[in-house]
């Protein structure tokens, strides 16, 4: 995908409480429903301008305190409902607690050091492990992501989802990738189950990280291997990605400036060769 737009330069200063209006908003977009209770995530991560960071620096503690009794009082409010909701509840069932899906909020304010903010932007990133198909959570589960940017007047949201391995299955090989990108030759041996691949960024995990320029999307591609050890891949791009010099369909929709993945993704076969925007190629083989 392209790099997120900065506001102009010229953009207001941003109060403080603004941040914990921001992360408050982020939560609420990233809740996960279950059965018997409704989980938000636990861990807030919020990148400003390095002007903007260094005029908050030295109230970040106090700015952490306060966003974690905020964060506690939204789920208080959550939890709240009204007496005629209350009545309804009792003959429809009430509606599944919100609880915070750790003991603890946990809540970082870091200063952007790629250059993707202007003055005044907010860029928060939250992540929530989601339950497996037996409705448990634990490593090696599938993570959802919620980045939401605030640039100027106009707010945008990235949806992600990728898979996190557990340690004994991070030391297989699946397949490995060999490219030469601006800092030289590469081999990357894929070792999950779903690896993205980028130049990456503070907006953008990116596990293959490409030096390249900015043809190459800071989230280009997504190679993801299923249950009978088949890939495929997935373009994230503005500019494209191909496999053996086909086009590959893109794998997102822009609806109103929130990216969401469509599901849309090609077969990647043993020997491929990946073209990101033409830039940069990569040799694809399986163990």
């Amino acid at each position: 995908m392209g790099p997120l737009q900065p506001s102009p330069t010229s953009a207001p200063r941003r109060p403080a409480s603004d941040l914990i209006d921001a992360v408050l908003e982020n939560m609420r977009t990233n809740l996960e429903p279950l059965k018997y209770s409704t989980l938000a995530p636990s861990r807030y991560v919020v990148y400003l301008h390095p002007d903007e960071f260094s005029r908050i620096e030295r109230i970040v503690p106090l700015l952490q305190e306060q966003t974690s009794r905020a964060l506690g009082e939204e789920l208080e409010k959550l939890n709240h409902h009204p007496p005629y909701l209350k009545y309804w509840q009792k003959i429809a069932g009430s509606a599944p607690p919100v609880e915070n899906a750790a003991r603890e909020w946990q809540i970082e304010f870091l200063p952007d050091a790629d250059g993707e903010l202007a003055p005044g932007d907010i860029l928060i990133h939250s992540e929530l492990t989601l339950p497996s198909a037996d409705d448990e959570l634990g490593a090696g589960q599938r993570t959802r992501r919620i980045t939401t940017v605030h640039a100027g007047q106009k707010t945008t949201r990235r949806h992600e989802t990728f898979g996190v391995a557990a340690d004994a299955a991070a030391q297989t090989v699946y397949a490995r990738l060999r490219y030469e990108d601006s800092s030289g030759p590469h081999t990357f041996e894929v070792t999950r189950d779903s690896i993205t691949i980028g130049r990456g960024g503070i907006a953008y995990r990116a596990d293959l990280k490409i030096e390249s320029s900015v043809d190459v999307s800071r989230e280009h591609a997504r190679i993801r291997r299923d249950a009978a050890g088949k890939f495929f891949l997935i373009d994230l791009s503005m500019l494209g990605t191909t496999i053996n010099g086909q086009r590959v369909p893109r794998g997102f929709d822009d609806e109103g400036g929130t990216k969401r993945e469509n599901g849309v993704e090609a077969p990647l076969p043993h020997g491929a060769r990946i073209g990101l925007a033409d830039a940069v190629f990569l040799q694809f083989e399986t163990t």
